[in-house]
């Protein structure tokens, strides 16, 4: 009987973790459904199903499986890879603050990725110098921070805030030399535009490796999460393991930024917010924050596609207006929520 009652509270955290997870499928299967009935031409959800089942016109399947659904994909793939990286990069700090965009990882990635493209650079090219421009961004980040000493997540974050600022320069000075044919799109790239997005399966293939070795590193990311000491307590290659999360944190910031350009502050309020729902275990974050993340930039990027008539905006500035306060707020809060 006491074991009963001893077991009993963990088989009930595992069962509302699998129901947020349930209520998020649900989110995110809406935000698809919303997805594709927005647009200049006015489809609606019956009309959706139709064209799913085959019922439509061949106008109307066109539109739904040659313009929007790829579309909705790529927003998708793209808010779980950042979501996932924030959520690798806040445990690896131990703060809630963490993200790809404020650390500045997805501005030395942008970095290399503007310069590959005004070399006329495509395809894995590209992709390679956006991965080499995070991975960069966060060894500087990292090896700064430390200085003489041992880094703090307060230094830490501040430094990257101020090499953020630093590569939004270095863009500003790519921009202002660039040819004046490929500027509008290059600005249109930087800001987070889904309109770039190709290709869905260098992206697809990233988010599986990301979910497959997050995964695979659960147990060691929940024992980094009670503090290093802890961690090497039980047996744990600190070293070792930061370094393997450095690198597949960059390699899907490098991947949502080759896909859409620069989109801030996903990886940094959807991960936080769920450990505020409750779901701290890693076994159940990274698929929430891979479901939560994709959703929320599917469901930003309907709403910058129809909120002003006829006039598509980037996604990147949606995300930053939700944002903003919300970053704000957990700044007010300190590492109180970690």
């Amino acid at each position: 009987m006491t074991t009963a009652n001893h077991l009993q509270p963990g088989r009930s955290r595992h069962r509302r973790a699998w129901l947020r997870l349930g209520v998020l499928v649900i989110i995110a299967i809406i935000g698809f459904v919303l997805a594709l009935t927005a647009g200049s031409m006015d489809i609606g959800v019956r009309g959706v199903f139709d064209v799913l089942f085959g019922n439509a016109s061949e106008l109307s399947q066109r539109v739904v499986f040659e313009l929007r659904l790829p579309r909705a994909s790529h927003a998708f793939i793209t808010g779980a890879l950042l979501a996932m990286a924030g959520a690798l990069m806040q445990v690896l700090l131990r703060n809630p603050l963490a993200d790809p965009y404020v650390l500045g990882i997805s501005g030395g990635s942008a970095v290399f990725a503007l310069l590959a493209l005004i070399l006329g650079l495509s395809g894995l090219s590209v992709s390679v110098f956006a991965f080499f421009g995070a991975m960069l961004a966060m060894l500087l980040v990292f090896g700064l921070a430390r200085g003489a000493g041992s880094w703090t997540p307060t230094r830490l974050l501040l430094t990257g805030i101020v090499l953020a600022s630093g590569w939004g320069a270095i863009i500003s000075f790519i921009l202002s030399v660039a040819p004046q044919g490929q500027l509008r799109s290059l600005i249109f790239w930087l800001m987070g535009d889904l309109s770039f997005a190709e290709n869905l399966t260098p992206g697809f293939i990233t988010l599986i490796i990301g979910v497959l070795a997050s995964l695979y590193a659960a147990r060691n990311l929940n024992l980094l999460a009670l503090g290093a000491e802890q961690a090497a307590t039980f047996g744990l290659d600190i070293e070792r393991f930061r370094w393997q999360i450095y690198v597949l944190a960059s390699l899907l910031t490098a991947m949502a930024v080759v896909q859409v350009g620069n989109i801030g502050f996903v990886g940094l309020i959807v991960p936080h917010l769920l450990r505020l729902a409750g779901l701290r275990d890693y076994r159940y974050l990274i698929p929430a924050s891979v479901l939560a993340g994709g959703s929320l930039l599917v469901f930003a990027d309907t709403l910058a596609r129809s909120a002003i008539p006829d006039v598509a905006l980037p996604v990147g500035v949606l995300t930053a207006a939700i944002g903003v306060p919300i970053f704000i707020f957990l700044l007010y809060r300190g590492n109180k929520a970690l």
